[in-house]
């Protein structure tokens, strides 16, 4: 159930999208083309977009980079998360990774079980935090992207959604590199 207070302010974060692919280009990249479209229709600000091939240590490097980047604060990828040889999504974020979202993929896979049935055993969708900026792994099809956004990242990026939101522990998230 996802619920806004209208009486707090809508938040923007800086959003980048990463197609994991060794086959799109940014002319046939519809997955990406539905993440930045809805981030942007949501209000928030694509900050950067890429897409890189099925190779964990170049995936690796441009999350990396990003997490360093302060204009950035969410990464959503889509592709690499399933199970064949040359899906490394979720390898190459536990490379950079702090903290897992466990809930994250969990949640995913029940709302894709509904859509998809037992298919969607095959997602291996992460989450995480690192230095400060959430990452979220989803898989490469146009379906994965569309359900990962408008039925969770949606509402947890709204600054605005009860009773509790991600945007909302930002200022919080380097709290440990301080102390």
């Amino acid at each position: 159930m996802s619920r806004l207070d209208l009486s707090k302010q809508f938040i923007p974060v800086r959003i980048a999208v990463l197609t994991v692919s060794d086959s799109r280009s940014f002319a046939n990249d519809t997955s990406g083309d539905i993440l930045a479209g809805r981030i942007e229709a949501a209000g928030h600000v694509l900050a950067d977009r890429a897409i890189e091939p099925d190779d964990a240590g170049l995936i690796a490097g441009r999350l990396s980079g990003w997490i360093a980047d302060p204009q950035i604060d969410v990464v959503v990828s889509t592709g690499g998360t399933g199970v064949t040889g040359r899906d490394v999504t979720p390898e190459a974020y536990a490379r950079v990774l702090e903290k897992q979202i466990e809930g994250f993929g969990e949640l995913f896979r029940m709302l894709s079980y509904q859509k998809i049935g037992t298919s969607t055993i095959q997602s291996r969708a992460i989450a995480g935090v690192a230095n400060g900026t959430y990452l979220f792994a989803l898989p490469g099809s146009t379906g994965a992207a569309r359900d990962g956004w408008d039925d969770i990242l949606v509402w947890q990026l709204d600054s605005r959604h009860s009773p509790c939101n991600f945007v909302e522990l930002m200022p919080r998230l380097k709290e440990h590199l301080t102390s």
